[in-house]
């Protein structure tokens, strides 16, 4: 691939749960050691494994220390940050185009600007669907990024200082009984527990009404029956009021209306149903499905033999004839092996075909308990866990994604940072 004395290019837009880990492997194996130039292009400064983004919204976490900024991670892992958003690709120039960066102001930061490569990765994951449902994008909050994860926890302070002080409930409601909405559902719970203890004594759970809202018979559908229904359950004892069957027809400002006239009223209204890919994958000339997904090959290449699509934004499918599954883990996996891919090429040789491997699901209720099956592709089918040990391999899941990002000495160091400022900081982030 080299002309010229010119290092192969590789351009990896999106610096999500695929892309991270691999400019980080790419970086390492590549860039460390000049055989490659290695560029991550994204909008934000900065990465927060996104299914932590309830934990952000709530409080749980404090994003501000849990984020992992692109420039300082860069500088350690041997490769280049340029900040921007994906508005073209020049399939005969071989180059991207990035929009121009502006600050709150509208005032430019960073012009219109185009990189060239040799190899393109598009990882930029995907959003919320809102199926056209009528109302959902003026009235609703999503929490596809960090700063909407910040946007609903500063309304939710608000409305709990309100409650606080007055007569007047928090209520949440939403849409989606996937893994979002009910890890969002437990940890408002505990959020307003750990409320209780920092000054808003006047707030309880009496206060507190929490809408879950299904349109399938019931949660957790990745999950076995079994294990959704004791999630609702568990859920209920919390006093969470769960809907199932329940299709919801418009939103609101301060409700959603379902198809049988049912008015859910509520303070915050929250969408968490479905996924499509950004909108911008339809403007490539590249095949797209019915979600905007970039559909690839068993190698994760598109169409065009230089571009590959991994994690949500792709539509990858199995010896089943289904697509692989918009996780995390999907997206880690795909990482790695176009990592493997992209040296192969480089090394004039033929790419491999991806198998999505599933490790399983886990799901957790908050400090309360944690549920999922695990090893969903052995011949003797799932094993079942929950409670403690679910817990415990749920975190597990984060510390092996920070651990593929820094190695696992950092990731060691981290976890002991973390348990210090635990002695230090408060339970929740109260701003």
């Amino acid at each position: 691939m080299e002309q010229s004395g010119q290092k192969p290019r590789i351009v990896v837009i999106g610096g999500g749960a695929g892309g991270l880990p691999l400019v980080t492997r790419l970086g390492r194996r590549l860039g460390k050691r000049g055989k490659a130039t290695v560029t991550l292009v994204d909008g934000s400064g900065s990465h927060i494994w996104k299914p932590r983004f309830h934990e952000v919204a709530t409080g749980a976490i404090d994003a501000d220390l849990d984020a992992v900024n692109y420039l300082a991670h860069a500088r350690q892992n041997y490769y280049r940050f340029a900040r921007g958003w994906l508005s073209a690709v020049d399939r005969d120039a071989k180059q991207v185009v990035l929009a121009p960066v502006t600050d709150d102001q509208g005032e430019e930061v960073l012009p219109e600007r185009r990189l060239n490569y040799d190899y393109l990765v598009l990882a930029i994951g995907s959003l919320g669907n809102d199926f056209n449902t009528e109302g959902v994008r003026d009235h609703c909050l999503f929490l596809d990024s960090r700063p909407q994860a910040d946007l609903f926890h500063e309304r939710f302070l608000n409305h709990c200082e309100r409650a606080n002080f007055s007569d007047t409930p928090v209520t949440v409601a939403i849409v989606g009984g996937g893994a979002t909405g009910v890890e969002l559902a437990a940890e408002i719970h505990h959020a307003i527990a750990v409320l209780k203890l920092y000054g808003h004594e006047q707030l309880d759970r009496s206060k507190l009404h929490v809408h879950l809202i299904e349109a399938a018979p019931r949660l957790l559908p990745a999950l076995q029956e079994k294990l959704a229904l004791s999630a609702e359950e568990e859920l209920k004892k919390l006093g969470v009021q769960v809907h199932t069957n329940t299709l919801v027809q418009r939103a609101e400002a301060d409700a959603f209306v379902t198809k049988d006239g049912e008015r859910i009223e509520s303070h915050l209204l929250v969408w968490a149903a479905g996924i499509k890919a950004p909108e911008i994958l339809g403007t490539l000339g590249l095949e797209t499905n019915r979600i905007n997904q970039l559909v690839v090959n068993d190698a994760l290449l598109t169409e065009e033999p230089s571009i590959f699509a991994i994690g949500d934004c792709c539509a990858c499918a199995m010896d089943d004839g289904k697509n692989v599954p918009p996780r995390a883990q999907s997206a880690q996996q795909m990482a790695l092996h176009t990592a493997a891919n992209i040296e192969r090429l480089l090394r004039g040789e033929s790419v491999k075909p991806f198998r999505y491997r599933d490790h399983g699901s886990l799901v957790s209720l908050s400090k309360y308990s944690a549920l999922g099956n695990l090893m969903g592709n052995l011949r003797g089918g799932s094993i079942f866990v929950e409670g403690w040990l679910a817990r415990f391999m749920y975190i597990g899941l984060y510390r092996f994604h920070q651990a593929a990002l820094y190695g696992w000495m950092r990731t060691l160091m981290l976890l002991l940072a973390g348990r210090f400022n635990r002695l230090l900081r408060p339970r929740l982030k109260l701003h």
